[in-house]
């Protein structure tokens, strides 16, 4: 989502932490969570969502690009089919959910979305009509046009259920960004909207690198999303 400036001048600006090295933004150390982002309370990043994977069946759906929610999709899909299939229980299935790069903007509320213009800008499409929509399409169901099954398929339903959803923060930067930009105040300022903007129970981690790296540790098998 950044351009190829910015994120050299980010490298750059890092630099000063390592010497006249410029590193790429996922072979940076990542400071403790600011306490914007630990709701108003300074503490360490959450490593302990790994002890909820504990189901016999076990995937990681990496999604790194937005299509129109499918990538979300996948990991209700995946469930499904399993319990029916393979008539697994739904305590034996464990689908964890990666946002990262693109896909970040999956990660956010249909509220975020409207306010700057996220549909628009990187042409969302729904993913049933193919028409252009101003919503998360992550976040549709059956009073959107989604029919069965698929509307039980969202990521706000999915989290109800448990479903482990985690984001990165590299490319949430991105959207502090244009947030910053769009409203013109501080970065603390816009990082806060940014992280106020996170559906419910999605949860940050370094980077969409590192979650996917801690979820196979856990056991996951890997699933490109999207």
């Amino acid at each position: 989502m950044s351009t190829r400036r910015e994120f050299l001048e980010r490298s750059t600006a890092s630099a000063a932490l390592f010497g006249t090295l410029a590193l790429p933004l996922d072979l940076i150390p990542v400071a403790p969570l600011a306490p914007a982002a630990a709701g108003g309370a300074q503490e360490d990043w959450n490593t302990r969502w790994p002890a909820r994977i504990t189901g016999k069946h076990k995937a990681l759906f990496d999604a790194t690009e937005v299509e129109s929610g499918y990538g979300v999709w996948r990991a209700s899909a995946w469930a499904g089919q399993y319990r029916q299939v393979l008539k697994a229980a739904v305590t034996d299935i464990s689908p964890v959910i990666v946002l990262r790069h693109n896909a970040i903007i999956l990660a956010m509320q249909h509220g975020f979305w409207a306010r700057y213009g996220i549909g628009k800008s990187k042409g969302v499409t729904h993913p049933i009509t193919s028409q252009a929509i101003d919503r998360n399409p992550a976040l549709l169901d059956e009073t959107d046009g989604i029919p069965a099954p698929f509307n039980e398929a969202g990521l706000h339903k999915q989290l109800a259920r448990g479903v482990t959803v985690l984001a990165c923060n590299l490319a949430l930067q991105d959207l502090v960004d244009l947030v910053k930009d769009a409203d013109k105040i501080s970065d603390a300022a816009a990082r806060k909207i940014a992280l106020d903007g996170l559906v419910p129970g999605v949860i940050l981690q370094p980077s969409g690198v590192f979650a996917c790296v801690l979820a196979q540790e856990a056991g996951c098998a890997y699933v490109k999303a999207s």
